[in-house]
Protein backbone atom coordinates (compact mmCIF):
# COMPACT_ATOMS: atom_id res chain seq x y z
CA UNK A 1 0.00 0.00 0.00
CA UNK A 2 1.51 3.30 -1.21
CA UNK A 3 0.18 5.89 1.22
CA UNK A 4 -0.10 9.81 0.71
CA UNK A 5 -1.10 12.27 3.58
CA UNK A 6 -2.82 15.43 2.44
CA UNK A 7 -2.60 18.98 3.94
CA UNK A 8 -5.59 21.60 3.55
CA UNK A 9 -3.68 24.14 0.82
CA UNK A 10 -3.89 24.55 -2.45
CA UNK A 11 -6.17 22.66 -4.85
CA UNK A 12 -4.68 19.66 -6.51
CA UNK A 13 -5.69 19.73 -10.26
CA UNK A 14 -5.30 16.17 -10.78
CA UNK A 15 -7.60 15.24 -8.06
CA UNK A 16 -9.90 17.61 -9.32
CA UNK A 17 -10.62 15.82 -12.52
CA UNK A 18 -11.03 12.49 -9.82
CA UNK A 19 -13.35 14.00 -7.53
CA UNK A 20 -15.47 15.89 -10.39
CA UNK A 21 -16.58 12.05 -11.60
CA UNK A 22 -17.04 10.81 -7.65
CA UNK A 23 -20.61 9.34 -7.20
CA UNK A 24 -22.60 11.39 -4.39
CA UNK A 25 -24.25 7.81 -3.17
CA UNK A 26 -23.11 5.32 -1.74
CA UNK A 27 -22.42 2.20 -3.54
CA UNK A 28 -22.90 3.73 -7.00
CA UNK A 29 -20.05 3.83 -9.41
CA UNK A 30 -18.52 6.04 -12.57
CA UNK A 31 -15.97 6.39 -14.62
CA UNK A 32 -13.32 9.22 -15.49
CA UNK A 33 -14.11 11.11 -18.28
CA UNK A 34 -10.25 11.80 -18.78
CA UNK A 35 -7.04 9.99 -17.08
CA UNK A 36 -5.57 11.10 -14.04
CA UNK A 37 -1.90 10.33 -13.15
CA UNK A 38 -1.61 9.01 -10.01
CA UNK A 39 2.04 10.60 -10.21
CA UNK A 40 0.84 13.55 -10.27
CA UNK A 41 -0.92 13.17 -7.09
CA UNK A 42 2.38 12.33 -5.05
CA UNK A 43 4.66 14.61 -3.48
CA UNK A 44 7.60 16.08 -5.01
CA UNK A 45 9.78 13.95 -2.59
CA UNK A 46 10.41 10.46 -2.83
CA UNK A 47 11.31 9.85 0.77
CA UNK A 48 9.04 7.13 2.50
CA UNK A 49 8.50 5.18 5.92
CA UNK A 50 8.05 1.65 5.39
CA UNK A 51 7.02 -0.88 7.38
CA UNK A 52 5.01 -4.19 7.43
CA UNK A 53 1.44 -3.49 8.76
CA UNK A 54 -2.14 -4.76 8.06
CA UNK A 55 -5.10 -3.32 5.99
CA UNK A 56 -7.70 -1.02 7.55
CA UNK A 57 -10.57 -2.50 6.84
CA UNK A 58 -12.17 -6.07 7.94
CA UNK A 59 -11.01 -8.61 7.50
CA UNK A 60 -7.54 -6.00 8.21
CA UNK A 61 -5.25 -9.06 7.62
CA UNK A 62 -1.29 -8.96 8.46
CA UNK A 63 1.55 -8.99 5.95
CA UNK A 64 0.80 -5.87 4.29
CA UNK A 65 4.04 -3.72 3.33
CA UNK A 66 2.99 0.23 3.93
CA UNK A 67 4.90 2.96 2.04
CA UNK A 68 3.80 6.05 4.02
CA UNK A 69 5.40 9.00 1.92
CA UNK A 70 6.94 11.42 4.32
CA UNK A 71 5.89 14.79 2.34
CA UNK A 72 2.65 15.57 2.47
CA UNK A 73 0.89 16.76 -0.69
CA UNK A 74 -1.57 19.73 -0.35
CA UNK A 75 -5.43 19.37 -1.35
CA UNK A 76 -8.34 22.42 -1.30
CA UNK A 77 -10.31 21.93 1.95
CA UNK A 78 -13.38 21.13 -0.26
CA UNK A 79 -11.49 18.80 -1.50
CA UNK A 80 -10.22 17.24 1.63
CA UNK A 81 -14.21 17.43 2.39
CA UNK A 82 -15.77 15.41 -0.58
CA UNK A 83 -13.46 12.46 -0.48
CA UNK A 84 -14.22 12.63 3.26
CA UNK A 85 -17.80 12.31 2.44
CA UNK A 86 -17.72 9.97 -0.12
CA UNK A 87 -15.88 7.07 1.94
CA UNK A 88 -19.67 7.12 3.99
CA UNK A 89 -17.50 5.38 6.61
CA UNK A 90 -14.44 5.46 8.16
CA UNK A 91 -11.22 3.75 6.00
CA UNK A 92 -9.48 3.25 9.03
CA UNK A 93 -9.37 1.16 12.34
CA UNK A 94 -7.92 2.50 16.18
CA UNK A 95 -4.63 2.64 16.24
CA UNK A 96 -2.79 -1.19 16.82
CA UNK A 97 0.32 -1.45 19.30
CA UNK A 98 3.18 -1.49 17.02
CA UNK A 99 4.30 -5.09 18.59
CA UNK A 100 7.82 -5.01 17.99
CA UNK A 101 7.11 -3.78 14.05
CA UNK A 102 10.03 -1.91 12.65
CA UNK A 103 9.93 1.59 11.08
CA UNK A 104 12.31 1.69 8.13
CA UNK A 105 13.30 5.05 6.46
Amino acid sequence: VIAVMFEEGAANAELAKAWQAMPEEEGKSAKLSENVLGTAVMPESTAYYRFSGSLTTPPCSEGVIWLVMKQPVTASKEQIEKFAHAMHHPNNRPVQPTNARLILE
